[in-house]
């Protein structure tokens, strides 16, 4: 099996594929999409502790070789997970996600799953409306790992950490060498579990917030009253009676403020431009 670099491939070894899914913890009744299942490591494992695994793969001759050793609970989609309609897979309830995913492709893949993660399938009649995914077990270079889990005040804490935050819980579930893989990257990865919560940005307020991070974040050396500024003189707001509104000290960093404190912030913004 010839891994191909613009697929950015690096396939699990037997030891370590069997690692990851007793990490995942599969469940009987668990319908699962799997991102990227290569030559079937993971699928191989899963299927049989499992109802059933929609496998998603953009190497076709992979894909092709996948589907003659497969059980029948598996189907293999050819094709590119960032433009699958994955929400179209859990109309029969909500799914697991796995994946060993393409560092060069990881952040987007992430963001994907968050945004798909926000929409609900309808419900049958007499029954609640589902979210789509239940968890992501994902497959990613240690250092985004590392971010996802990061602790308000530390450098990992970030963008990154703040928007997974804001509708996932990150779990840190294992810590892989580079020998885990054929062929081996030249760095570690880790496996991390995201358990979908419902979003908690309030309706209404997600383009300012998202907003208001990012701007903050990328001026991270600065104080949150001067990181403010640019932000909140587009809004035409006073960055110092935002603040004091949301009971923030403008002295602090960006790092400095957990995802309770930029959501106060964000509403605080919105409140005084409606103001004005």
């Amino acid at each position: 099996m010839r891994p191909r670099k613009r697929f950015g491939q690096h396939f699990l070894v037997s030891d370590w594929a069997q690692k990851v899914v007793e990490a995942i913890a599969p469940q009987p009744a668990d319908r699962f999409v799997e991102i990227g299942p290569g030559p079937g490591a993971l699928t191989l494992r899963l299927a049989p502790k499992v109802s059933q695994v929609t496998a998603i793969e953009i190497d076709r001759d992979l894909a092709g070789d996948l589907r003659r050793i497969v059980p029948p609970n598996v189907d293999v989609v050819t094709g590119d997970i960032l433009q699958a309609d994955l929400t179209g897979y859990a109309t029969g309830g909500p799914l697991r996600i796995a994946g060993n995913l393409p560092y060069n492709i990881s952040t987007p893949i992430l963001f994907m799953l968050l945004a798909a993660g926000k929409h609900g399938q309808p419900a049958p009649p007499g029954a609640h409306a589902w979210p789509p995914f239940l968890d992501a077990a994902l497959m990613l270079q240690r250092e985004v790992a590392d971010r996802l889990a990061a602790s308000t005040g530390t450098k990992d804490y970030g963008v990154l950490t703040i928007l997974t935050a804001a509708g996932a819980d990150v779990t840190p579930l294992l810590t892989l060498p580079p020998g885990a893989f054929r062929p081996a990257p030249k760095v570690h990865s880790a496996l991390v579990r995201l358990t979908f919560v419902p979003s908690r940005v309030p309706a209404g307020l997600t383009s300012m917030f998202e907003r208001l991070v990012r701007v903050l974040f990328m001026q991270r050396r600065k104080t949150v009253g001067n990181a403010l500024r640019p932000f909140a003189a587009e809004a035409g707001v006073d960055p110092a009676r935002a603040l004091e509104a949301a009971a923030i000290d403008p002295r602090l960093r960006p790092e400095n403020l957990d995802l309770e404190s930029l959501l106060r912030l964000a509403a605080c913004v919105s409140s005084l431009k409606s103001e004005a």
